[in-house]
């Protein structure tokens, strides 16, 4: 309920911004049923959205195939893109969206969605929404509610029915009219559904999309009853701007060059006024939460899909904030292709590196330039926190020295971005911080390039996981004399213990870090818990209390952060 509240806020400062792009009633070609003029959605912004080109007159739909697998590699639950950082509609009340498709290869499906989806780093929350996908002359339609499913990564419909259609070169309308959807093929009715509730928070969000084939659109236009108005308008980040006593600026006054960080989502960049505003206001930082990681980038061998990635770093050189990627070397988020490299064989482990190797010039060649820093081996030991290295495909292909041969490869490709290895339960002294130490000094003696080490400090139990200030000290001191930079990376904290606990902790680690000249940077790990999803042991879906913001209001944590800066 969250969500639908907060959409309802965000579209009331979408309409009093100023900043729409294109109001309808403004074309020439204003329709004779008393609705507003058509915009022309073709002539919109669809720069950042995989597999889709706009050549003009038509945008040009590939297949990528994104999928997000869960840690343990399985799964692999569909992950269609969405217009998320172009343009998108407010609309707020009865609409009508018209496409026409040809050249279908395959599958071609046409999504209309009320907010963007909450993507974790294994799993996607479907919002409210429509999907039609068009296959031969066989046209599913396909209606979401975006009720909490009863698997998370197997969301099913609200409702969800086959028709036929002449053939897939058509030209298909949506019309919401009061409660009610209908769904037309030219002036033929295919089908009338209840949509009460669905298309709820004023916006819609529109994405193309193919699980194999291509096709192309030839138009997508939209109009709406002149009494209701209709417009395209930009992502919420256009709107927010860097405050002079946000946390990034108080950083500033206290240790000039000093960088305060979050982990953020595309989704909420740009659909929601009030996370946009609490990142750029109080952050200097960014690191990419899940766009820059393998299944992101290349869901097939050979394709690769920078543009949503492309799209938060555009965002971050518009507001001049340093980014740090995140990551290459992982054993988690790897797209299918990547997991099943063979490594049987010497000559198995040959073409395999070399393919892998391939991957990692590619991606640090494309974001040469934009990067401050960069996880080249995340998350190196085993999940059980021993010291063990994991088994992962790196592994497999390289070695143990997979490090410093992932390394190189970076610093061919981008020799000025600055190496870190990151890694979670390090934080305080320990046999698993010894191992990072170890790992990253005999990565490089190996010929590698390391920088320094990244600390998550995530805090998921304060009865486990707290770090005293005095530990991380000894800790900052200790790969200082080592000669590696560190940073706080990952910085969440739980509120099991109370938000009065939550506080000291948060503070305690920036505070310690701020003084320490090895520890460069502060990242918490998200920015407004609105967004902090994650599913227990059971299986069951649970919001966290994790972090500095929640519901777009400051927690007692960030009031904490902002005493800690001499706020």
């Amino acid at each position: 309920m969250a969500a639908l509240r907060a959409g309802h806020r965000r579209v009331l400062a979408v309409l009093a911004s100023g900043l729409l792009l294109a109001v309808a009633g403004c074309s020439p070609d204003a329709p004779e049923d008393g609705s507003d003029g058509p915009v022309d959605l073709l002539r919109q912004d669809w720069e950042h959205v995989p597999g889709v080109t706009n050549g003009g007159d038509v945008l040009e739909v590939s297949s990528t195939a994104r999928r997000i697998v869960e840690q343990d590699g399985g799964g692999g639950q569909p992950n269609p893109a969405l217009n998320l950082a172009g343009t998108h509609l407010v609309a707020e009340g009865d609409f009508a969206l018209r496409a026409s498709f040809a050249d279908v290869t395959g599958e071609a499906t046409w999504t209309i969605q009320d907010s963007p989806p909450v993507i974790a780093d294994e799993f996607r929350l479907e919002p409210a929404g429509l999907r039609l996908t068009l296959r031969g002359d066989d046209l599913e339609i396909a209606l979401f509610d975006g009720s909490r499913p009863e698997k998370v990564t197997a969301p099913r419909p609200l409702l969800e029915e086959h028709v036929t259609v002449p053939d897939a070169e058509t030209t298909l309308t949506v019309r919401r009219s009061g409660d009610t959807l209908e769904i037309a093929d030219g002036e033929e009715t295919l089908s009338t559904l209840p949509c009460d509730g669905i298309f709820e928070s004023g916006t819609l969000w529109l994405g193309l999309s193919s699980r194999d084939g291509s096709f192309e659109v030839t138009s997508l236009t939209a109009t709406a009853p002149e009494d209701v108005g209709l417009a395209a308008a930009g992502p919420a980040a256009a709107r927010a701007e860097r405050s002079a006593d946000g946390l990034q600026a108080l950083a500033d006054r206290e240790r000039p060059g000093f960088r305060i960080g979050a982990a953020v989502a595309l989704g909420p960049l740009v659909s929601d006024d009030d996370y946009a505003q609490e990142l750029i206001g109080n952050f200097g930082a960014l690191t990419p939460e899940n766009a820059m990681k393998p299944q992101y980038l290349s869901p097939q061998q050979g394709v690769y899909t920078f543009e949503e990635a492309d799209a938060i770093l555009a965002i971050a050189e518009r507001q001049g904030m340093a980014v740090h990627g995140h990551t290459i070397a992982f054993g988690e988020a790897l797209p299918r292709w990547m997991q099943e490299l063979p490594a049987g064989t010497e000559e198995e482990r040959r073409a395999s590196g070399e393919v892998l190797l391939d991957y990692v010039t590619t991606v640090v060649t494309h974001f040469k330039g934009q990067l401050d820093s960069l996880d080249v081996v995340n998350e190196p030991f085993d999940v059980a926190q021993g010291t063990s290295l994991q088994k992962h495909v790196w592994y497999r292909v390289f070695g143990p020295g997979y490090p410093a041969v992932v390394s190189k490869a970076v610093h061919e490709a981008d020799p000025d971005v600055k190496q870190f290895i990151n890694e979670n339960g390090a934080d305080v002294p320990g046999e698993r911080q010894d191992a990072l130490l170890e790992l990253a000094l005999e990565t490089n003696a190996q010929g590698g390039h390391i920088h320094g080490v990244g600390l998550q400090a995530h805090v998921y139990d304060l009865d486990t996981d707290a770090i005293p200030a005095d530990d991380l000290r000894d800790t900052l001191d200790r790969f200082e004399d080592a000669g590696l930079r560190v940073r706080i990376s990952e910085n969440d904290v739980t509120d099991d213990h109370g938000t009065e606990a939550q506080a000291e902790q948060y503070a305690a680690v920036l505070a310690t870090c701020l003084r320490s000249r090895t520890c460069v940077s502060y990242t918490t790990w998200g920015v407004d818990d609105r967004y902090n999803w994650w599913i227990d042991g059971h299986g069951e879906l649970r919001q966290g209390n994790d972090f500095l913001f929640d519901d777009g209001r400051p927690t007692p944590a960030y009031d904490a952060m902002r005493r800690a800066l001499g706020g």
